[in-house]
């Protein structure tokens, strides 16, 4: 009978899954900028950005207002073998005339309360970080502020409204003058609830309420929340699901008792889902019901008492003592009777049924919002199966004997994919919100120390234009004769006397040396109206053992490499020029020979060192009787890079690589060349630049994580310039620094994993958000100091060459291929390294372009990316060496 009575009540799954999609919409509305201003659940920021990481230590106070009283806590974290927390705490009257009074009584009071509890602590003296747990709807813009939205429960304090709690909290401890607090955060007891219990389970990012009123928070993507800058990592949403409904979406299921209820409220129309599930309201739901049944002759013989007619004379704790299972008739017949109702047995059961209907309809409802909840969560995480834990508090959850229970089974049922941990939040949220001021007190200090460390690779406008004379000075060694020999900066000749002027002509062979992988091409090169390039290319591995084996095997792994190219485009007759392009330092005597000063990356074949490549080469292709080449040229990688691009526009006189290497060349007046005879004309000299600082000249902008890289490499004391700005090693640059940021306990909880010892540990997922900001802050200062030497290098070049000409200004172009921090990116950014590396990429090369024009303020700089990397390259300058050896002839 009842049950049919109570139909409306009892809702299906069905019901309820349909519940769950509406609250993820209002979720989703309550998230977007364009439609939050008129969504009913709030979704409010709460910036909170991670829950404790065990590290957090400190002495701090939490306030603790939201219900009847108020409380003050002194949590103590320590670390001796593990975390401990130690709590001290006393609790407040909040008189009924207060909570309906003044909004500057109220906080006089909780000032005042805040100071009786210093003084009873002895720490008056201490500027203490203080939490504040406000369980109100607040907006934030930051931690340390909460502007109200409106009060709820029982609150309705004037001036409030619209103002922060911080300011008002504030401006009433000034005003006694006794004591100083920092408040360093508010908190939402949701949110207190999820770092209490994200103290003791990592795996915590719900909190729960169920009490008096009730509510939830839970961590979000930032790319989720609009309402917040950045995309970056998560931040703990406070819900307000209180007000779910409102808007007139849960029509359908409200009962004709749900809306007496909300006649009768402090607020009428709102927080109408708080209405159908809190603390505050069942026990009246319950007297509703049962007057009207009784009025309907269902129970009590018809009886109707004034005691039943009086709102509030029925309450929660009563609906829980009935709903015990063995004592709970005789807790009816109690109640009952003091309600001057005079119960039959059967009266007794029909109360305990109605009682748990209605408890069982707010369980269930709480189970479908945080069944939405839980939902969003394992998207965002793109899992499967969800695995997390809830933190919940509040009276009716910890009170009522089935509530727990019943919540946790309906959650199951309808959200099967998860493994939900319920943990009961043993000290309330107070602690909680100790944890949120430990955790922003903790992440402050260590932005702090981060700052500090990296403020040693900010260098300053002056520093810079001392980097750029001092390349300016090592350049001038290198093409000097007397002091070339001991010069780091070698300034070697590449007797590439001309960049291209568009008439060059014909079928050309390029050979590409310089890695694990060698390249071979064929390039068509056409002049006239319509100048084209066409290149057909195949790439051949270089094993390991022929690296490091003897030279002559290199060499015929080479020609067999060539041999097999020729096939492949059917050209093995003819007798092609060749371009050699060979990255390693070489010493040129002519274009077509080149002394190998001695290997680099990986490279350690035998027998060659100190010899011409050319003629090793030669006498390659001579062993295998197959084919002739005319070898004409052999060029460093920089060289075909601006090669490269001088095709594209005549005013590139410049090459710059920055790489796994770095390296830079540019045409230089033959009068300064002072290794090759002639005065006339130029020539373009390849710089070696990577050398620049091994005679000591940079040790003062050097940090000790350069030096680090520098002592553990493989030439150690050389190449010192490189190290600090190419993306071989930039990544081991910001390695080091992690380590010592994890020593110092910033990062991965103090612990070095064996990824972090390794050298390739950028891959993000290892990384928290909190981590990975670090992380990227790391990468961001590397990389910008990086740039920034390239840049001061460069504004050396080009000064020197406008100082060559006798120019006021110079107009000039650099060929370029940048991709330094390629290596360094899968380090620092989330997501896709493609996306990664392209960010960090355009940043690299807008902070050097910066960086030249601010040093070389007379000179217009032009990058220009050479696309087709320096093989081409190769063929020009074999294209432009046939056409200067035409025409002498």
């Amino acid at each position: 009978q009842i049950d049919k009575y109570l139909y409306a009540m009892r809702l299906s799954d069905e019901t309820l899954i349909d519940i769950m999609a509406r609250f993820r919409r209002e979720m989703k509305n309550g998230l977007s900028r364009d439609f939050n201003p008129t969504a009913t659940v709030k979704m409010l920021p709460t910036f909170v950005r991670s829950i404790p990481d065990g590290s957090e230590k400190g002495d701090f106070i939490a306030l603790d207002l939201g219900g009847s009283y108020f409380r003050i806590l002194r949590v103590k974290v320590s670390h001796e073998k593990k975390q401990t927390v130690q709590m001290e705490s006393e609790i407040y009257n909040t008189p009924e005339d207060i909570m309906h009074g003044s909004g500057t009584r109220l906080f006089d009071h909780v000032a005042e309360c805040l100071g009786d509890f210093m003084e009873k602590q002895q720490i008056k003296d201490k500027k203490l970080p203080v939490g504040f747990t406000f369980s109100f709807p607040c907006r934030q813009s930051k931690l340390d502020e909460g502007i109200l939205i409106t009060w709820t429960k029982r609150f309705k304090a004037s001036g409030v409204e619209g103002a922060d709690v911080v300011r008002l909290l504030n401006k009433a401890i000034k005003k006694r003058g006794d004591y100083d607090a920092d408040i360093m955060a508010v908190v939402n007891d949701t949110v207190g609830t999820m770092m209490t219990c994200g103290f003791d389970d990592q795996r915590c990012e719900v909190g729960l309420i169920i009490g008096t009123g009730t509510n939830a928070c839970y961590m979000e993507e930032m790319r989720h929340i609009d309402l917040v800058e950045g995309d970056e990592g998560r931040m703990c949403i406070n819900t307000e699901w209180g007000a779910f409904g409102d808007d007139g979406s849960l029509e359908d299921i409200r009962t004709e008792f749900d809306r007496e209820i909300d006649r009768g409220s402090l607020n009428p129309g709102k927080q109408l889902f708080e209405k159908m599930v809190s603390g505050m309201y069942m026990g009246e739901l319950v007297r509703l019901i049962l007057v009207k049944m009784a009025k309907e002759g269902l129970l009590f013989e018809g009886r109707i008492t004034p005691e039943l007619l009086t709102k509030g004379k029925f309450e929660t704790k009563h609906v829980s003592a009935i709903e015990k299972s063995k004592e709970g008739l005789n807790k009816a017949k109690e109640i009952l009777t003091r309600l001057g109702v005079e119960p039959s047995h059967e009266d007794c059961i029909a109360v305990q049924h109605v009682c748990t209907i209605v408890s069982f309809r707010s369980a269930n409802l709480v189970a479908s919002t945080l069944g939405a909840i839980l939902n969003q969560l394992r998207d965002n995480k793109g899992v499967g199966r969800l695995r997390t834990t809830v933190g919940v508090d509040g009276s009716l959850y910890k009170m009522h004997p089935q509530y727990a229970r019943r919540l946790h089974k309906t959650t199951r049922r309808l959200v099967p994919d998860s493994e939900v941990r319920f943990l009961l939040s043993e000290s309330g949220s107070g602690k909680g919100a100790a944890m949120v001021t430990a955790v922003a007190y903790r992440l402050s200090e260590q932005h702090r120390l981060i700052d500090e460390t990296l403020a040693e690779f900010k260098l300053t406008h002056e520093q810079l234009l001392q980097v750029k004379k001092r390349m300016r000075a090592e350049m001038e060694a290198g093409l000097k004769k007397k002091t070339h020999e001991t010069a780091k900066v070698k300034m070697l000749p590449t007797f590439v006397r001309s960049t291209p002027d568009g008439t060059e002509n014909g079928d050309f062979l390029a050979l590409d040396l310089g890695g694990t992988n060698f390249r071979v091409l064929l390039v068509k090169i056409r002049s006239g109206k319509r100048r084209t390039v066409e290149m057909h290319n195949k790439i051949y591995a270089i094993p390991i053992e022929v690296m490091q084996g003897t030279g002559e095997e290199l060499f015929d792994h080479i020609v067999t490499c060539i041999s097999d190219f020729l096939d492949y485009m059917g050209i093995k007759g003819a007798r092609l020029p060749l371009g050699f392009t060979f990255s390693f330092p070489c010493k040129q005597t002519s274009l077509d020979a080149g002394i190998l000063l001695n290997w680099t990356k990986g490279f350690k074949a035998t027998d060659c060192e100190g010899e011409d490549v050319v003629y090793l080469l030669r006498e390659g292709i001579k062993r295998r009787e197959e084919f002739d080449l005319d070898v004409v040229a052999v060029v460093n990688d920089t060289v075909g890079t601006m090669m490269t691009c001088a095709y594209e526009d005549p005013n590139c006189e410049i090459g710059l690589i920055v790489g796994t290497g770095s390296n830079a060349c540019y045409m230089e007046e033959m009068r300064n060349i002072e290794m090759v005879d002639g005065e006339q004309g130029r020539m373009c000299v390849n710089t070696e630049w990577g050398a620049f600082g091994d005679n000591g000249c940079l040790d003062d902008i050097r940090t000790i994580y350069d030096k680090a890289v520098d002592d553990y490499s493989l030439n150690a004391g050389k190449q010192r310039y490189e190290k600090m700005i190419s993306g071989m090693y930039l990544g081991e640059i910001v390695r080091n620094i992690l380590i010592d940021f994890t020593k110092r306990g910033f990062l991965f909880r103090g612990q070095i994993s064996e990824t972090l010892k390794t050298r390739h540990i950028f891959e993000t997922k290892f990384l928290s958000q909190i981590e990975s900001i670090i992380v990227k802050t790391v990468c961001g200062a590397v990389s910008r100091r990086a740039a920034q030497l390239c840049g001061a290098g460069m504004a050396a070049v080009v000064d020197k060459i406008r100082e060559n000409r006798g120019l006021e200004h110079l107009e000039i172009t650099v060929g370029s291929t940048t991709e330094p921090v390629a290596v360094l990116c899968s380090a620092g950014a989330a997501g896709p390294p493609s996306l990664a590396t392209f960010v960090f990429f355009h940043s690299f090369s807008r902070i050097m372009h910066q960086t030249v024009k601010e040093l070389a303020p007379n000179c217009d700089v032009t990058f220009l990316l050479s696309e087709d990397g320096s093989g081409k390259g190769a063929a020009l300058i074999t294209a432009v060496g046939c056409r200067l050896r035409d025409a002498e002839q």
